[in-house]
């Protein structure tokens, strides 16, 4: 059995454009935001998914609503799929961030985000990423394939999560672009990374 899933970051929004830490604060795609996903979108159609859900964020939601458009799929929307929850550092600029704490911050920025007072915990990202991927590569059959549109730290978490990493191995990916996606295929029951942060061609 082959199944196939793809993990899309929503396109940018002023808050990625601005440097501010958007967590799960629902800011909209800005227009760079809504050409990218236009932009990715034939890409992703391209792998002819049979099924598309996404975060219930604004930025995924208009993000998959282009890879609908593509597809003729309809999307579902899935709380599980959001990205991390950062609590009151939610819409400040990373420079206000590392003038409020300098060493929190560089780790922040380092991935490592359960030394982030108000984040929400890797290890409850991992359960609920996890808990939704399985969920949607359930409803595969062989030879099929789906996409989540979903955020970018959520994602990384994830990929390590599906591939069986522990979670901190997530660390050594790079942040995925807007409109990076990754590609992961079940080849007889165990999860194997075959794209990361493949982005449509400017």
């Amino acid at each position: 059995m082959i199944r196939r899933l793809v993990l899309l970051r929503h396109g940018q929004t002023a808050y990625n454009r601005t440097q501010r830490i958007q967590g799960q604060f629902d800011a909209d795609l800005d227009d760079t935001g809504r050409a990218q996903a236009i932009a990715v979108a034939p890409h992703v159609a391209a792998l002819a998914p049979v099924v598309l859900w996404s975060s219930d964020l604004s930025r995924a939601r208009d993000t998959a609503a282009a890879v609908a458009a593509a597809t003729g799929l309809a999307p579902t929307y899935d709380a599980r799929l959001r990205e991390f929850g950062f609590g009151d550092l939610e819409g400040i600029t990373h420079a206000e961030y590392a003038g409020r704490d300098p060493g929190e911050y560089a780790r922040f920025r380092q991935g490592d985000y359960d030394a982030v007072a108000s984040a929400e915990r890797t290890s409850a990202v991992r359960v609920r990423m996890l808990a939704a991927l399985g969920d949607l590569s359930g409803l595969l059959a062989d030879g099929e394939c789906a996409v989540a549109v979903s955020h970018g730290a959520a994602i990384r978490v994830a990929t390590g999560a599906m591939l069986g990493w522990p979670d901190d191995t997530f660390h050594t990916l790079r942040g995925l672009d807007n409109c990076g996606r990754v590609e992961l295929v079940d080849q007889d029951g165990r999860w194997r990374l075959a794209a990361y942060n493949r982005v449509a061609a400017p």
